[in-house]
């Protein structure tokens, strides 16, 4: 039987795992080393998806994370057929978030002014890069666009700051990858600041659904508790 100690050992070694992965592949991306970013990537998600079940996540959560790990590993080709599904993964990711903030989430009033905000970002970026995008991508971007958007503005609205800018940071990770697919103008090592933005943005939707879920009393503070004390 797993002890509550022996729970939060676990979670843990499995945090320290992702921060180490982490480090490896933003360095790696920082001084060009192919080869360390082919290998820390796919181990990413998997060790926060661990991390966020051995804490008690809901499946949602869990399912949204392994969505990402799909299309980390489909993006790391450079081949358009692989683009297309690492998005179609992404898409399901935040289909997941989103049931899962409209689930368990609790609208906030304040926050809720940001949804306009958010609409106006979305209309504006989509036209901006509609014509400079190739013609087989322009309605798929559009799409996932306004998943990635309302996706964020859930986490903004029903989650709270830590998952609202987990959201803002993934709307910024994938506009750096639109503006690159439509030949943009880069910043340098574009592939960092993207891998940098994205690790964030993700560790702070998990961290952030955790922490809006455990501090509502009720089923998900004792779902927790039996995670952290049963085999």
């Amino acid at each position: 039987m797993r002890t509550p100690r022996t729970s939060g050992s676990r979670c843990r070694v499995l945090l320290a795992a992702f921060a180490l992965a982490a480090a490896l592949d933003l360095a790696s991306l920082a001084v060009g080393f192919h080869g360390g970013h082919v290998i820390a990537k796919p181990l990413l998600m998997p060790l926060l998806a661990a991390w966020a079940a051995a804490r008690g996540a809901p499946r949602l959560l869990v399912a949204a994370l392994l969505c990402g790990w799909g299309g980390d590993v489909l993006l790391l080709s450079d081949a358009d057929p692989a683009f297309l599904a690492g998005m179609t993964c992404f898409a399901a990711g935040h289909v997941c978030y989103l049931a899962l903030f409209t689930r368990d989430g609790t609208p906030r009033a304040r926050t809720a002014l940001l949804a306009p905000g958010y609409l106006v970002a979305l209309v504006t970026t989509v036209a901006l890069l509609w014509p400079d995008l190739p013609a087989g991508l322009r309605v798929p971007v559009a799409g996932y666009s306004t998943l990635l958007v309302a996706m964020a503005c859930a986490a903004a609205v029903r989650l709270g700051p830590v998952a609202g800018l987990g959201g803002a940071l993934f709307l910024l990770s994938d506009t750096l990858i639109a503006t690159g697919v439509a030949d943009w103008p880069q910043p340098p090592r574009p592939n960092l600041w993207i891998m940098l933005t994205y690790l964030a943005a993700q560790f702070l939707l998990a961290t952030g659904t955790l922490r809006a879920l455990e501090a509502r009393p009720g089923p998900m503070a004792t779902y927790g508790e039996v995670r952290s004390t049963t085999p």
